[in-house]
Order: C-alpha cells, then structure tokens, then sequence
C-alpha cells in the first residue's frame, strides 16, 4: 500500500469501535448535508464491512431502519439493521431490499470503489460506472424527495455525471470529507430532493 494505513482516523475507528475509518466520511457528510434524519430508512449499497451501518443506525434511531447489502458477507450491526449478501443490481435483490424497508427509502447510500488496477483512466471509468449503477439502484429505492450519496474518483468527465445527477435531484452538491486518505482523489456527491422516478 502507498498510504499509511494506521493513520489517525484508522486508530480512531479501532478505539471508538467502528468497522472502518470510512465511518468519519459519512459522519461529516450526513451532518453537513442532513442526509439522514431520526426514523429514516436507508439503504447502504456495498455495506461490507459495515461502518457506515454503524454510523446511519446511529443517526436513524431506534425507530429507523437500516439496510445494507454487499457480495461480500457483513457480521449483524443491530436489531433494526438488515444484512443482506447479494447484488443490489438485480431486480430481486431490489425487491427483497423494498420488502425489508417497508417503504420507500429516505437516503441511498454508495461508497462503492472499483477494484483498483493503477491504470487512471481505467479506474475512473470503473468507478464512474459504479456511481451510475447506484444511481439507477437509487431511482428504483428512494421516496420523491429522498437523499442520495455517492463516492466516485474526481475527474473532467464528473460533469456529465453531475448533470445526470440533476436530473433527478433538486439539489446536488459535491465534496470531499476530512477523514479521506491523503493522495486519495475521491469524492462525494450529496443530491438530494429525489424528483421522483415519473421526472
């Protein structure tokens, strides 16, 4: 690895409990853009190995409700957090994510990261892909006027992204939180006031 892993952060999310330093990102974003307010229900897109679970159960309180879904398996967080192993792409990964919810969700959220190859061009088109697929995964979960998060790798072609992303949201905005790795060029973009899937 170029970065250092026991960073700040890293000690930081070992010492409060959390599964990942990730966890402090959606702490700063869901504060600074309100994304997930007591009784909401959210969906966390590639959960594993579930910071960010911790972090939106916090936030959504007891009367909340939270699920989170990934390929790879995630430990159980809390009574109102659902895990599921699956592929949220697939309409009956989606459709038992729904059943789980109850409703429509509240907030999306994506942290998702391409397997790196080191190839720049390579990896940003990966991970522009990825933010489109849970992009279209949030279109088909959320309520009208429902939060949006997604990571992606900052870039010239984030423009077109970006205008997608307005859309379909009333208010988009991008950003970059404090616990993110130096040298690291990914970023966020909070959307939020989902138009609703007829827009």
């Amino acid at each position: 690895m170029s970065y250092q892993p026991k960073d700040a952060f890293y000690r930081k999310a070992k010492k409060e409990g959390y599964r990942s330093r990730a966890a402090y990102k959606l702490m700063e974003l869901a504060r600074r853009f309100r994304l997930i307010k007591p009784g909401d229900r959210v969906v966390d897109l590639g959960a594993a190995p579930g910071g960010w679970l911790q972090v939106a159960v916090e936030l959504a309180g007891p009367k909340g409700k939270v699920v989170g879904i990934d390929l790879q398996p995630i430990a159980p967080v809390a009574a109102n957090v659902a895990t599921m192993q699956g592929d949220a792409t697939s309409a009956e990964w989606q459709a038992k994510i729904k059943e789980a919810l109850g409703a429509p969700a509240d907030a999306v959220l994506s942290d998702l990261a391409p397997h790196l190859s080191g190839i720049r061009d390579a990896d940003i088109a990966r991970s522009i892909e990825l933010a489109r697929m849970a992009h279209r995964i949030a279109r088909e979960l959320l309520r009208p006027g429902g939060g949006f998060l997604v990571k992606t790798f900052a870039a010239d072609e984030l423009r077109e992204y970006f205008d997608e992303l307005k859309m379909d949201f009333q208010n988009v905005e991008r950003s970059r939180p404090e616990a993110t790795r130096k040298g690291s060029s990914e970023i966020y973009f909070a959307a939020r006031g989902f138009k609703g899937r007829s827009a």
